[in-house]
């Protein structure tokens, strides 16, 4: 079920998104070469914490039971999500996705970006380019009146016109009191199914797009990777359905 949040619990949720959109802005000067990927969680966590909120993604169990044993996911390249940070140092020429949960008194907030790495080439340049504006043309149909495939579509519609892949075994979701909620949301699919979007709605919506196949193995008990390797960025923001356009409480970022 599809819960229509009240405005005391999208205040809540709210300021988790204030501590995610900070730790964004914490993370920020590390990503460049040399840093290692660990150095990345350890900020997000000590911004968070010092919030007085709590890494969400610390501790979240896989299907298998399995906690993610980060405070953030790091995902680079070819690492679509949940990339583990460890000390490998970060190398010019790569793209980093970035994804980071925060709770707060009982909400939940949610937000990913991908990085550039010193100068990137111009197929990560378009990659990232394609992602980033996917998500913006998701956003803009995510309003009271549409259906919630008409966000989907937007997103593969356009990922489709750069000739790149939406990963399709990975999707967006509800956020609220829980970090995962209904609906899941496609980044792919026609227009015009699934629920009705209604005011006071949460949700992450986050394209996943790969530069070259869409297909994904599991690698381990978290890491998902593109199955040809090719490299992989992801956007992701929480906003609240309204009849015009939407709240995008992650913005800022």
């Amino acid at each position: 079920m599809i819960s229509i949040k009240t405005p005391a619990e999208i205040s809540a949720i709210r300021e988790a998104c204030r501590i995610v959109v900070g730790a964004f802005r914490a993370v920020e000067p590390l990503m460049v070469p040399g840093t290692p990927t660990v150095k990345i969680d350890e900020a997000v966590e000590k911004y968070i914490r010092s919030q007085g909120g709590r890494p969400a993604f610390k501790g979240y169990p896989n299907p298998e039971g399995k906690p993610f044993p980060a405070s953030a996911c790091v995902s680079v390249e070819e690492e679509v999500v949940h990339g583990i940070p460890n000390g490998r140092p970060l190398k010019a020429g790569q793209i980093v996705g970035v994804d980071i949960g925060v709770e707060k008194d009982g909400f939940f907030g949610d937000s990913a970006m991908t990085f550039a790495i010193g100068r990137v080439d111009s197929l990560r340049q378009r990659l990232m380019r394609a992602t980033r504006e996917a998500l913006i043309r998701g956003i803009a149909k995510a309003r009271a009146g549409n259906r919630l495939s008409d966000v989907s579509h937007a997103i593969e519609e356009h990922v489709s016109s750069y000739r790149f892949s939406v990963v399709r075994e990975l999707v967006g979701h509800g956020v609220g009191r829980q970090l995962h909620e209904e609906p899941q949301i496609p980044n792919f699919g026609p227009p015009g199914r699934g629920p009705a979007l209604q005011e006071n709605m949460v949700l992450a919506i986050e394209p996943m797009v790969n530069a070259g196949t869409g297909d994904v193995d599991t690698v381990g008990d978290w890491r998902v990777v593109s199955r040809d390797r090719m490299p992989s960025a992801h956007f992701e923001h929480t906003i609240v359905i309204k009849k015009g356009a939407p709240d995008i409480l992650t913005a800022g970022k």
